[in-house]
């Protein structure tokens, strides 16, 4: 559990009654992206109060006839849900942050620039975000925050969302040390064994990895390895 300083209060309002509960902000932002966290280890005590700064404890029966249980996890689950989450200047400051850092990284991982067909710098990302005056919501997912952001960045800078096919051509033994990473970056949409023994694969992987991806391939394969992009 964690510290009550370190905490935010997750309130949630139904029929005229208060429901809260103190949980670790970053708990509290991840749940809200989807990810699955164990809430009870999150929150600073186990219990669903009707107003955390006075430790005043919500009613077990109000509770149970409101949310038809007293399992503090699944009422927690609901308050992060369908509540509001009360942060203060700098754990909203933080938060932003964190979340502006997964949102640039997905645009650099997907994006590139339709002018020269390369990847953009982290850096350029960042510094359009600001000229477009991006706002970031630290509980809102990165994957629904990246679309708007992308619509204001096109006003900024030429980019676009696109995924590109490679063909790569390994020697069995390469094939053996490289699957892994070549499934990591992307999917293989057609693949096939020749009779000396050699692997040809087309990969499709997102357009701003395109870089990484050769890198990798290069490096484990000591560059014993062929590749093409497929236009």
């Amino acid at each position: 559990m964690v510290k009550l300083e370190d905490a935010v209060i997750a309130r949630l309002e139904i029929e005229n009654e208060h429901f809260e509960i103190l949980i670790e902000p970053e708990a509290a932002q991840k749940f809200k992206d989807g990810e699955d966290i164990s809430i009870l280890e999150s929150l600073v005590i186990d219990t669903i109060f009707k107003d955390s700064k006075k430790g005043d404890k919500a009613s077990e029966d109000k509770i149970n006839k409101i949310f038809g249980t007293n399992d503090t996890s699944e009422i927690a689950k609901r308050i992060l849900r369908e509540g509001t989450i009360q942060l203060t200047t700098e754990q909203r400051k933080k938060m932003q942050e964190n979340k502006r850092k997964q949102i640039v990284a997905s645009i650099v991982r997907n994006a590139i620039n339709p002018q020269t067909g390369s990847p953009h710098p982290a850096q350029r990302i960042e510094l359009a975000m600001k000229e477009a005056k991006v706002q970031i919501d630290p509980f809102k997912p990165v994957d629904i925050q990246v679309q708007s952001v992308l619509d204001k960045l096109k006003v900024i800078i030429p980019i676009r969302f696109e995924k590109i096919k490679i063909a790569v051509k390994l020697s069995g033994e390469n094939y053996g040390r490289t699957y892994a990473d070549i499934t990591g970056f992307g999917k293989i949409t057609r693949e096939e064994w020749q009779k000396n023994g050699f692997w040809i694969g087309v990969v499709e992987i997102p357009a701003g990895l395109q870089g990484e991806f050769f890198d990798k391939l290069n490096k484990k394969t000591k560059g014993d390895v062929e590749t093409k992009i497929i236009k």
